[in-house]
């Protein structure tokens, strides 16, 4: 599914036009970003956890070449869905 496609589902559902749906996404997700960016975790109840993780710098190998390859220190954005998505996902898949 893409940005558009959930626009236009929230758009017939809510009324509003699909500018202003999508304008409501674009500040609810530039939010999250912005949040990540200063180290802060999003917490959308029933939904999920949206955090930041450190990674350490390590040495890895390029499977392709077998070539040793050094991993920089970074940070990246993680996410953990809420026990009633899982357990949603769960039950609808294995039907």
């Amino acid at each position: 599914m893409t940005k558009q496609e959930i626009v236009n589902i929230v758009s017939d559902a809510t009324g509003l036009t699909k500018v202003e749906t999508e304008a409501v996404m674009n500040g609810v997700m530039a939010t999250i970003i912005d949040s990540l960016g200063k180290n802060n975790r999003v917490e959308l109840r029933g939904f999920g956890t949206f955090g930041v993780k450190h990674r350490k710098p390590k040495k890895a190998r390029n499977p392709g070449t077998g070539e040793a390859i050094y991993l920089p220190e970074r940070h990246v954005p993680t996410f953990k869905p809420a026990k009633n998505m899982r357990s949603h996902v769960n039950e609808k898949l294995t039907k």
